[in-house]
This record gives C-alpha cells, structure tokens and sequence, in this order.
C-alpha cells in the first residue's frame, strides 16, 4: 500500500519523521546498553511502533495529556521529554526525568502532559479519564491520549473508563496500539473478536481500525479523533495495528512466534515507508535523512554520557518526591 502525505503540512510531516528516528535511534541504543549489563531491570522497547507514537504527538501541544504503557519511552520522546532526561532516568540518575525514582517503566514528565509510563497492564485507562474530567471541568481546549496494548484491551479499567468517558463526553482518545501479541500470548488466544475497534460500539462512540504502521493513516485518524474530542463530541477508540519487532522485552528468546512472521512484518517498516514517501514528494532527500539519523544518533550517545556523568540519588532522599506533601492547614 502506497503511502501518501495527503492533508499532512510538509512542516508536520517531516515533524513526524525526526520524532519516529529519535525513538528508533533511542531505543537500538538502549537494547545496546541492557545487552551490556549496563542498564539494570528490563527494558521493553517500541521498535517497529513508532508511526503511532510520532503520529499522534505531532497533534498534541504540551498541555495536552498522555498516559503510556511499560513500553513508554516512544510516547515519552514523543511527547518532547528530552533524551538526555529519559537516558538518566534509565540508569536511575538523579537528572532523570523522575530523578532516578521512575526507571524504565516509569517515565513522566507532568510539565509536558505526560503523566506517566505504567508497568500495571491497563494502569492508564483510569488516570487518562480522569485528566480528561479535569480538563472538561475546568472547561479548557485540553486533551487526553490513552496508549495501550491490545492486551490491556480485556481488562476490566478498559471496560470503566470508556464507559465512564462516553457517559460524560469527555476529551479522550484512546488509542490501541494493537501489535499482535499480549506478552507472549497472540491477540487471537485471548480475544473473542478480530476488530478490536468494534468494542466501541458498547459505548456509543467511534470505534476506528488503521494501519499503525503507516505514518499518515496514523495522523489523519488522530486528527479527526482528537478534533472530536476538542470539539465536545466525546471519546473515540482508535485500534492501530502494528508489530514490535522485538520480542516483548530485550532479550526475549521470542519462541512463541515464527521467525518468518516477524520478517514479514519488518518489511512493513513504518520509517523507510515514510522516508520513501518524504522522498517521492520532494520533501527530504536521501542525503537530508542520512544526516539526520547521523546527528539523532549522536544526540543519543550523547545523551548517555550525560547519564554516566550525572550521580546517583543519595540513600538519605530515598522518600523525597516520592509523596506529595501536606500542605499546611
């Protein structure tokens, strides 16, 4: 299937474009390092997902929200984090986005909207509704974007809070980052229907499939989902299908799947897709994108200097910003 920049401003597509290389260049890094030793925990990247990730961000301005997945760093750099904040954080570095606190699975950053990575299958659901409450009481033009899993599709929160945003119209989107496989498990093992999308229909409001790995279908279905949203016309489910191009975290031996499947789906590659398409429009020429993965990459290696020079918190702060404090009566 062709990809085509209809409707999108050359400025936003090529916005899109430098976004999805940051994350591919970030996380190829940061599997690099955990192979190592020198990241500790585990470590779920986004590789092969970053069309949705870069797509719907591209929309949002920073006092939107978001709420991400244990696989957050795409969303996190996404939605502006800067790498050097993320990679700290990783390594558990008081510069870190969370001061060291958050780790891998638990990127935020509440200044630009982004309320938080979840390691809890499904944890977002609930804090995304509740910000879009926040922003219809307070009558703001505010959005809020739920990124999940299709695995946190049958869970209950699932269920509450789109029924929950659907009741009270509330500005929510939330978007199914549909990859195939629940951990290890594949979609069609656990769930009853084949079009995640059509689970909408319980709750009276749009229920949308497309290509999560088509940078443009990507946009155009956030851009009427999120134009809904602003507009008081409620929530929209958007199922976005993909693939994760590694195994569910790094290192993952991967023998729940066929080598030739992932092959196939590599194919589908939603950033030379993209590239290619910059280029059949003249918007980015072979050379232009071979420097910007060069200095994209060098931001990351620099990125994690910035992490290996940066300290560690002292063992005496353990409980600082942990818990919000009293405030005096």
């Amino acid at each position: 299937m062709a990809t085509t920049l209809d409707g999108i401003p050359n400025e936003v597509a090529l916005a899109i474009h430098r976004r999805m290389v940051r994350i591919r260049a970030f996380e190829e890094y940061v599997s690099e390092l955990f192979l190592q030793g020198k990241l500790q925990g585990f470590v779920h990247t986004y590789i092969g997902q970053e069309a949705i990730a870069a797509g719907v961000c591209s929309l949002l301005d920073d006092s939107d929200y978001i709420t991400s997945t244990h696989r957050g760093h795409g969303h996190a750099i996404a939605k502006g984090i800067h790498l050097n904040q993320i990679m700290a954080e990783l390594f558990g570095n008081v510069t870190g986005a969370c001061r060291g606190r958050g780790g891998s699975m638990h990127v935020a950053d509440f200044s630009l909207g982004m309320l938080g990575a979840n390691g809890i299958v499904g944890g977002g659901f609930g804090i995304a509704a509740g910000a879009a409450l926040s922003a219809k009481y307070r009558g703001t033009n505010q959005v809020s974007v739920c990124f999940f899993g299709d695995g946190a599709i049958n869970k209950g929160t699932f269920h509450e809070a789109l029924n929950f945003a659907a009741v009270h119209d509330l500005p929510a989107v939330f978007i199914c980052e549909n990859n195939q496989y629940a951990q290890f498990t594949a979609g069609g093992r656990t769930t009853a229907v084949n079009d995640l999308a059509v689970r909408a229909a319980s709750y009276n409001i749009p229920g949308v499939t497309a290509d999560g790995n088509h940078a443009g279908e990507v946009y155009r279905a956030a851009h009427e989902a999120l134009n809904r949203a602003r507009a008081g016309r409620g929530p929209t489910l958007l199922n976005l299908l993909t693939y994760r191009f590694g195994g569910h975290y790094v290192g993952d031996a991967e023998v729940y799947r066929d080598k030739q499947e992932v092959e196939k789906r590599r194919a589908l590659d939603p950033i030379p897709r993209w590239e290619q398409a910059l280029n059949d429009a003249r918007i980015l020429s072979a050379d232009e994108a071979t420097t910007i993965w060069a200095a994209t990459r060098q931001a990351v290696a620099d990125a994690e200097q910035f992490a290996q020079d940066s300290p560690f918190p002292q063992a005496d702060t353990a409980l600082d910003w942990v818990f919000t404090e009293a405030a005096d009566r």
